[in-house]
């Protein structure tokens, strides 16, 4: 698994239109009326990697598997959803296990989509998801306290330690801040995380915008990103999105790309920006029958990179053969990079980097 994130938008922003494009399936009706996503919709997509392809090229690999990238998307949420109002909040709990938020933002005109509040005004569409998603965690973390309370009192050292976090955390979301905003200690944030509350997950922004404006935006674009600050945004069409979903070959869907001046996806765009968001860096693992891509957080060190494949190659971890993929495909493998000294034996604490392509030796 690469990552997952939960989409989430007013009603008829795009959502489904785009959820359905992205996964290339028509599993989410994308009817023009409030509340058509009934269920909360799962799929998962490859994610992109050019240098996995050459790599199993290089190894003559039988099969290719990249990360997987997962979306789930939830009925539109809509002002009140968090007392109850529309379907929305009925799936608030499958978006709190994600790795992070896809906010859909429209910014379009057409008449012949209504507009939840009868105008199209992205700017105060984002403050009202903001403030459902706070609602939504607040009214988790009051439910929290109502337990915790006595037991910390009580002089359960467990419950106490989780409760000052969610007392913490209660004040911030009382003042209007989400949780992510809450000054935790470093020794806190394993707690504050497991609290899994939305609005501790980052956000990437997408606004849906008309073919005419996914190059450069537009005015709705413009107040969005005046909105959010220095959050990551993308601008996507799911118009366009609908359109490549539809094409058969890629090379048609290069194409078509290239005539609009695009080169590349939405989807690969999405991708970038949410590895971007959380950090994330991709090594391999490549041999005769599979080459493989996996994604683990920038920073890791190579016994927790390896217990991404098994928990058993973290726990007996020895060793890492690590080549870097350059180096992998311009010496015509494993072998060449040998016989030129480019594979290297790394140990315990060698931290992972980008490309790596690794073979962990192991003993359980």
């Amino acid at each position: 698994m690469g990552f997952n994130c939960g989409i989430v938008g007013l009603p008829n922003v795009g959502k489904s239109t785009l959820y359905n494009a992205l996964t290339m399936t028509a599993a989410a009706d994308a009817a023009n009326y409030p509340f058509c996503t009934i269920e909360p919709n799962v799929g998962r997509v490859a994610v992109p990697d050019e240098r996995l392809n050459k790599l199993a090229e290089t190894a003559c690999s039988k099969m290719i598997l990249p990360s997987q990238l997962e979306f789930v998307d939830i009925a539109g949420i809509v002002r009140g959803a968090s007392s109850g109002e529309g379907l929305g909040n009925r799936f608030l709990s499958h978006i709190r296990e994600t790795d992070a938020i896809l906010h859909v933002v429209r910014c379009f005109d057409d008449e012949n989509i209504v507009h939840v509040s009868g105008a199209v005004d992205p700017v105060s569409d984002v403050e009202t998801i903001e403030t459902e998603l706070l609602l939504a965690d607040l009214e988790s973390i009051e439910k929290r306290m109502l337990g915790l309370e006595k037991k910390a009192k009580s002089g359960d050292k467990a419950a106490k330690e989780i409760f000052d976090v969610v007392e913490l955390v209660h004040k911030v979301l009382m003042n209007g801040k989400p949780a992510n905003e809450a000054s935790v200690l470093p020794a806190q944030h394993s707690i504050l995380q497991q609290l899994q509350l939305i609005t501790t997950k980052p956000v990437l922004y997408i606004c849906n915008v008309p073919e005419a404006d996914v190059l450069t935006g537009n005015d709705y674009t413009k107040r969005v990103k005046s909105k959010i600050g220095d959050a990551p945004v993308v601008n996507i069409s799911a118009a366009i999105e609908a359109e490549i979903a539809a094409l058969s070959l890629e090379a048609e869907k290069m194409e078509f790309l290239r005539s609009i001046g695009l080169s590349s996806t939405g989807l690969t765009r999405v991708i970038r920006s949410g590895y971007d968001l959380l950090d994330l860096i991709t090594y391999f693992t490549v041999g005769p029958k599979e080459a493989r891509a996996w994604t683990i957080k920038r920073g890791t060190k190579a016994p927790a990179a390896a217990g991404v494949i098994h928990t058993d190659f973290a726990h007996g971890f020895i060793c890492a053969e690590t080549i870097f993929w350059q180096d992998y495909l311009e010496l015509g493998g494993e072998q060449g990079a040998k016989q030129k000294g480019k594979l290297r034996l790394e140990g315990k604490d060698y931290v992972v980097q980008d490309g790596d392509v690794m073979h962990f030796r192991f003993n359980v």
